[in-house]
């Protein structure tokens, strides 16, 4: 029988609640499996644990949905769950566990965002009882794979030296592409400076509009994670502290000292969100904006994408080529330097590497331009 007082979900809900539905019934068969294969008495006690709870999940939606006279069928894993199993059982667990953090750590997220969200009283209980039970299946999985902090908040950033050293690089490439393939359709300095010139604007509006794009959606997803922790604390302060606890631990504090500090932390909800936002989530206070994300992407786009046009203001045929080729390449080898930085690759590998790059782009490109010139142009 439905609830009187309740509205009766959409179709749209009702999708939603299967999809949960069906991530339960995946996760109990996996946990199952897995518990089947592991040797080690304590792995095996957390596993078989986690598939008995993952049933209790299965039962409490299947519940749910009956109640809004859903009609279910038999449920059963999905092919991908059965495709992890055969991978477990063929090779090992340890991919397939970490594949099973990162799904709770997902359910984690929608379960918050679904109580959030939901106008159902029966929906948002259930919303919140699994969230802190998936939050604990994180720290159970965490023990079994060896990894720290809540795998639900991604907040990684590449920093604004990449975004110049990546932009002057893509800018450098690019354009040196098109003047090659423009200096093999057609002799005309003018024809190449001006052809370098529109792809030099082109190339620095275009990285530069996507490193606006990309710190404001960055923005947004350190909004959105720091939203979700203070959720957390609100509704699953026991885990939090506990989470707390185990970050002073690994500095070096006694399990007491850890408690107590944690305690104190948590009985203040402001300071506790302040203390996992630069603990845990690893989010400092940002000191540039998107739009000057932006304007810095673009210009170093604009500054790497001239460098093969520049010395056709100054030169004509082909000292203007040679000149334009030599800083080009010059310049390929300086950025690959750079990138080692980012990638921890040895700087003249790097180097050479990124000169290989520009040269076989310029290749192509002149290729290109000559076969246009010839086939398509030529008379």
């Amino acid at each position: 029988m439905q609830h009187p007082k309740q509205p009766t979900p959409d179709l749209k809900t009702l999708k939603i609640w299967k999809h949960h539905l069906q991530d339960e019934v995946d996760a109990s068969f996996l946990y199952g499996v897995f518990a089947s294969l592991e040797s080690e008495p304590r792995r095996k006690e957390i596993l078989s644990e986690l598939a008995e709870v993952e049933n209790r999940h299965v039962l409490r939606w299947q519940e749910m949905l009956t109640t809004y006279n859903v009609t279910l069928k038999k449920q059963q894993p999905t092919a991908r769950a059965r495709l992890i199993a055969w991978y477990a059982r063929r090779f090992d667990t340890a991919f397939p566990l970490s594949q099973m953090l990162n799904a709770e750590a997902n359910e984690v997220k929608d379960y918050l965002t679904l109580y959030k969200n939901s106008t159902l009283a029966d929906a948002k209980e259930t919303a919140l009882i699994l969230a802190k039970e998936s939050a604990m299946h994180t720290e159970s999985l965490q023990e079994l794979t060896g990894t720290s902090d809540e795998p639900w908040h991604k907040t990684e950033s590449g920093g604004m030296l990449g975004n110049v050293v990546y932009g002057f690089n893509d800018g450098l490439t690019a354009n040196f592409g098109l003047v090659a393939g423009v200096i093999a359709a057609t002799p005309e300095s003018s024809i190449i400076l001006v052809t370098g010139i529109v792809g030099t604007v082109a190339d620095a509006l275009s990285m530069g509009a996507s490193g606006y794009l990309a710190a404001k959606s960055e923005q947004e997803v350190y909004e959105h994670e720091i939203e979700v922790e203070r959720e957390e604390i609100r509704l699953m302060p026991d885990i939090e502290e506990d989470e707390l606890a185990l970050i002073y631990q690994t500095r070096g504090m006694t399990k007491e000292q850890a408690r107590t500090l944690a305690q104190e932390i948590m009985s203040n909800p402001e300071l506790a969100l302040e203390e996992k936002i630069r603990e845990e989530l690893k989010i400092v206070t940002s000191h540039t904006t998107p739009l000057k994300e932006g304007w810095i992407t673009g210009l170093s786009t604009a500054i790497g994408a001239f460098i093969p046009v520049g010395p056709f203001l100054f030169a004509e045929g082909a000292i203007a080529i040679w000149v334009a080729f030599s800083l080009a390449m010059l310049s390929h080898f300086a950025v690959g330097a750079a990138r080692s930085l980012f990638t921890g690759r040895g700087l003249i590998r790097s180097g050479l590497d990124m000169f290989v790059v520009g040269l076989g782009v310029a290749g192509v490109g002149y290729l290109v331009g000559g076969l246009l010139e010839r086939f398509v142009f030529g008379k």
